[in-house]
């Protein structure tokens, strides 16, 4: 294989599971905690928000990813609908940013739950979990997705009983008689619950790696997108019901107190959780380091990241880069002020995404996947509104 270039190895159910995968270990697993401290008992309509918020912009990236397969996905859109090449580039480094970010908040929740199962200190947990998911980053990726799907079905089992669990013990009271809706605190939330529902534009940026990339990218996507909203309801409701809002919300592990709740140990959960950490973080460092990938190819000054390994086929100075920035920003921010951040610059990005194909539509009616005008300008203005309330809901700290 010529330097520079990337394998096509992924298929239909290694892509979907890839998005799952990044979704549910995104946020479900550290986020409750966090979404129900602003919406209360109301935490699962905030993820239903959520969801309706990121749909839109899904199809639009559905549509985007089958006229434009590259690897550095949002970046390729906004220069070509939008033809403004600076714009483009900022917005490639304010995804590799929220990819190291994302993963940051991850990696620092799992080693929260490797803590219930290890007597060590959270900073050696962090860096250890985060070396070893950078060195699996590097060998390639069939074999980094191929290890990540294994821990998606692990992650999705432990959902699976959580789900059990929480309908299995009693309500508590703040499930059985609930306040009044707080429609700024689910308004909140729901931009915050927004974090547990990026990946399916971390899809999009590994398209030059995906076989069949026009049919197999607009499936694969949706069907991820619909996976992980159901069982986000499903999950948020039975915290809600199992464990009171005040308990969770001081939580970083909230689904093992609901484990706990019907009177399991923690211990398998943690583990089942750990797994889920494992996955989110190794899913964003391998999409962080393709966007750089794809950026080393359009902006010279990052040349040096347009590069893959001849034998190995992965993006590696993308890919230590991003996993340096990922080890100091776990060890450094707290969960909650690390999603915030990711939640923001995604919205942002989002906005201008679907801007761009509204341009690239008016432009270019005819592509081999297409949604109504309807949804890129619904997806601007819902993310455009969503953005408001994070910057809002972030108390102006950011």
């Amino acid at each position: 294989m010529a330097e520079g270039t990337l394998k096509r190895r992924l298929g239909p159910v290694l892509l979907t599971a890839y998005g799952v995968g990044v979704m549910v270990g995104a946020g479900i697993y550290v986020l409750v905690g966090a979404v129900a401290a602003q919406a209360g008992v109301w935490a699962p309509l905030a993820f239903v928000l959520a969801g309706l918020i990121a749909a839109p912009s899904a199809l639009s990236y559905a549509e985007l990813s089958v006229r434009l397969p590259e690897a550095a996905g949002e970046v390729a859109y906004v220069e070509e609908g939008l033809g403004l090449h600076r714009l483009a580039v900022l917005v490639g480094l304010a995804i590799v940013l929220s990819g190291v970010i994302s993963a940051a908040a991850v990696l620092r929740g799992g080693a929260g739950y490797l803590g219930l199962l290890l007597p060590v200190d959270p900073q050696l947990l962090i860096a250890g979990l985060g070396a070893a998911l950078i060195a699996v980053a590097l060998i390639g990726v069939l074999e980094s997705i191929a290890f990540a799907s294994v821990l998606t079905l692990i992650e999705v089992a432990g959902l699976a009983l959580v789900i059990w669990a929480g309908f299995s013990a009693p309500p508590v009271a703040d499930y059985l008689t609930p306040p009044s809706l707080p429609l700024a605190g689910v308004a909140g939330a729901a931009a915050l619950a927004f974090f547990a529902f990026i990946g399916f534009e971390d899809m999009v940026n590994m398209a030059e790696e995906v076989r069949d990339p026009n049919r197999t990218l607009p499936r694969s996507i949706l069907a991820a997108l619909v996976i992980t909203t159901a069982l986000y309801l499903l999950v948020s409701t039975a915290a809600v019901r199992a464990v009171p809002v005040a308990t969770l919300a001081g939580s970083e592990r909230p689904l093992a107190l609901v484990w706990e709740s019907a009177g399991n140990s923690p211990a398998l959960l943690a583990a089942i959780a750990v797994a889920a950490a494992l996955n989110g973080v190794l899913a964003q460092v391998v999409m962080a380091a393709r966007v750089l990938y794809g950026l080393g190819k359009r902006a010279p000054v990052l040349g040096i990241f347009a590069h893959a390994h001849p034998r190995l086929g992965t993006p590696v100075w993308a890919t230590l880069v991003t996993g340096a920035l990922m080890l100091g920003a776990a060890l450094a921010l707290p969960v909650a002020a690390l999603a915030q951040t990711t939640s923001l610059v995604l919205l942002a990005v989002f906005t201008l995404v679907n801007l761009s194909l509204v341009f690239l539509k008016r432009r270019t009616p005819a592509a081999s996947f297409r949604v109504p005008m309807i949804v890129p300008v619904f997806g601007t203005l819902a993310s455009a509104a969503a953005l408001s309330a994070a910057f809002l809901s972030a108390g102006g700290l950011l």
